[in-house]
């Protein structure tokens, strides 16, 4: 068993009949992870699946352990890279660095010793953040001791696992993570510090597109999440509302706020995202019963009184930039509402 173990654990959680496997595997990695991480099928498993091991709080090994065998799987997912990282070249950091992306933030660097630093982490500089790298190094250049960490004091927050998945046929997990780091204010490189979960409330396709449905689920609920993917275009754009929608009896009502924002996302590269954040905080939501989900004055709005769906730019534009090249109206393919929930 020890020498399939990846296999056997990936194979239990294909199928639900297999549940009593997978908590015995889950369990059994907790306690022995090298069953898993010296296994001969490693370098296979799966991306998710690696990325929830490394975040259990359980898990019985060093975190230059972990990094370790999480740099040996990213060098593995790219065969055509050199024995010896003294001969990479840029495209090669470069692909390396796509392939770790998502681990890097919950390796807790801070753990390591400064020799393990230099010896395990300064030689990929290249494949880090820059402003997060440079913090590392200036916190380690100041230990005198080889052989000493980081004071407590010092030590980022150790992130609370959100949940792993979101029911969503727009976004993914990576979505949430970067919206969920965007509401708390925390820089890309930053770890979450709350539990909590992107409960779906409305959806198009299912619920119908309509402004009068949308009002209807959504109403009365606060902290929610726009999500839009505009047809035949790989734009998705959407919003965060901490507060109550609403269908005002009047044309519509500018309410205030200063922490809502707007985005806008590339489907084929999560990396190419806008952030606009309000800028005007007393027209930040714009409620009416004659608008779908609108942000500010026309910088965002979803199935407008006419029927349209925009992103305009003016000297009332209530949002830091826009998050469309165009000003064109847009056919919505797809539109989803998620409430965030802390636990």
């Amino acid at each position: 068993m020890e020498q399939n173990f990846n296999l056997i654990y990936q194979t239990s959680f294909e199928n639900n009949s297999f549940l009593e496997l997978q908590k015995y595997c889950t369990n059994l990695i907790s306690k022995e992870p090298n069953k898993l991480f010296n296994s001969m099928n490693f370098s296979s498993i799966s991306e998710n699946i690696l990325l929830t091991i490394i975040q259990s709080d359980n898990l019985q090994i060093s975190e230059i352990q972990i990094w370790d065998h999480v740099l040996k799987w990213g060098i593995a997912q790219n065969p055509d890279l050199p024995s010896d990282f003294t001969d990479y070249s840029q495209d090669d950091f470069n692909n390396l660095k796509n392939t770790l992306q998502r681990f890097i933030p919950f390796i807790k660097f801070h753990d390591l010793t400064s020799k393990e630093f230099l010896e395990k982490v300064f030689p990929y500089e290249k494949i880090f953040p820059e402003d997060f790298y440079k913090e590392l190094l200036k916190d380690f250049l100041s230990l005198l001791d080889p052989n000493s960490k980081r004071s407590d004091k010092s030590k980022s927050n150790i992130t609370k696992e959100i949940k792993r998945t979101v029911d969503s046929k727009i976004i993914t997990h990576q979505h949430v993570e970067l919206i969920l780091k965007w509401i708390d204010r925390l820089e890309i490189t930053d770890k979450l510090i709350s539990l909590c979960e992107f409960r779906l409330l409305f959806r198009a396709s299912r619920d119908r597109h309509s402004r009068d449905k949308f009002h209807q689920i959504c109403n009365n609920q606060s902290h929610t999440v726009t999500i839009v993917k505009v047809k035949d275009s790989n734009e998705i754009l959407g919003g965060y509302n901490p507060l109550e929608w609403e269908s005002s009896e009047s044309y519509g009502d500018l309410v205030a706020t200063k922490d809502s924002f707007i985005f806008s996302f590339d489907c084929d590269k999560i990396e190419n995202h806008i952030l606009s954040r309000v800028k005007d905080e007393k027209k930040a939501i714009y409620n009416s019963q004659w608008y779908g989900p609108s942000f500010g004055i026309g910088d965002l709005e979803i199935w407008a009184h006419n029927g349209s769906s925009y992103c305009r730019r003016s000297k009332q534009s209530c949002y830091e930039k826009p998050i469309r090249k165009t000003e064109n109206d847009f056919t919505i393919e797809e539109c989803e509402v998620f409430k965030i929930v802390r636990n």
